[in-house]
Order: C-alpha cells, then structure tokens, then sequence
C-alpha cells in the first residue's frame, strides 16, 4: 500500500455541515478558488466525462436552469476529470452542435485533486471518472446537501432547485419543508421542544394535525 492510498483511505467522507474545502483549480473561465464564492450560494457538481452523452444533456439541462439559480443568488461550477481544453472543445461543440451556451466554469481535474477532496471518485463506479455529485454550498461555504447519482442515470434538474428552494425557505423562515414541497406550499413549524410548548402549539394558530406536526404558509 503506497503513501497515497493510505492518505485516501483515511481521509473522512464529507459530512451536511461540515465546512466546505477550499481548493484552486483551472477552470474553463480561469483560475478559481472556492472561497471565490464566500457570500454565496454554490452548486458544486460533477460529470464523468467530457463528450459524452448523459453528461451533455446534463450541461444542457443545467444551463437551462442557470437563470432561475441567478434569480436565487445561486452559482454553478462543474468539474470532471478531463483537461481545460478538452472542456472548452466540449462546451464549442454543444453551442455548435445543439446551440447552447455554457454560462458556468467547468474545473480541469485531470490530478484528481478537487475529486479526492470532495470524495467524487467511488472505485466500485470508476477508477478514473467522477460520478454525478452535487454539493450545494451556503454563503458561510458549509456543505448543505449532497447528492449523487450513478454514472448511468442524468440528474433532474427540478429536484436541484426545488432543494435549494427548500434550502432558502428554512433559512429565511425557520421552517422545515414537507415531502414534495414547493414554493407556495405551506411548510413544517419546527416540533415544540418542551411539555409546556406543546401545551400551547395547538392555540397558536397553525394548521395542525397534531401538536408535533403543524403547518404554517409562509
């Protein structure tokens, strides 16, 4: 077992909460650093490959959601383990070939490095290539969601702001979203803590089924 296997294998799986690394890296709009992006919301997502086919009706799909992340002061980065000039010849070929920008940087991770750091290579998928993460990131850079997806399913877009949605909601107004959930939908009031508070939940005006599950419109 080499110095870097060793490295890897102790090295903790991120956690919901914990800080985000910060990492450099050359992306396809230059050089960029996590804490670049320190104030603001953050999509941080990987693809396998550059030039592939999931992977591009991915990029299609998140630049078509691109808009209503700005609209949420949220901003996307991707990364794959490919060069920057593989990236950027992909990115020419989707505006040629389906006529779509790509607004978004896209990391060059040939090194790994931002993968490891970020645990986006899992042998039993590939060796080489990331799987389909996404890490949303606040503006305090704490990790607040993660999701992946297998290599071979595409990620729906829908879900990916309906979470940040969710996100924003329970920020803004202390509340927690049920299943489902979307903007307009009444949403959880946070279960009472002690005997007394539950005593009184039921008078406080929510709508409630029960004294530890009540709902409020926001």
């Amino acid at each position: 077992m080499n110095e870097e296997t060793t490295i890897e294998q102790s090295r903790p799986m991120l956690q919901l909460g914990d800080k985000a690394p910060d990492f450099k890296a050359v992306t396809t709009h230059g050089p960029i650093s996590l804490s670049d992006y320190n104030g603001q919301w953050l999509i941080l997502f990987s693809h396998p490959a550059d030039f592939t086919p999931v992977c591009t009706t991915e990029f299609i799909g998140f630049a078509k959601l691109y808009p209503e992340l700005e609209k949420r002061g949220v901003k996307l980065l991707g990364l794959s383990i490919d060069s920057v000039h593989s990236h950027i010849a992909w990115v020419r070929n989707i505006k040629e070939k389906m006529d779509v920008d790509i607004p978004f940087p896209v990391i060059a991770d040939i090194g790994m490095n931002v993968g490891k750091l970020y645990s986006m290579i899992h042998p039993g998928q590939s060796a080489t290539a990331a799987v389909r993460c996404v890490f949303v990131i606040d503006p305090e850079q704490i990790l607040r969601a993660m999701i992946y997806y297998p290599l071979s399913t595409g990620r729906n877009m829908d879900e990916i702001l309906r979470l940040i949605d969710a996100l924003q909601a329970a920020d803004t107004h202390g509340i927690a979203t049920p299943a489902d959930w979307r903007p307009g939908d009444a949403a959880i009031v946070p279960p009472p803590a002690t005997q007394q508070e539950a005593q009184k939940r039921l008078s406080e005006g929510y709508d409630c089924k029960d004294w530890y599950f009540c709902k409020k419109n926001i």
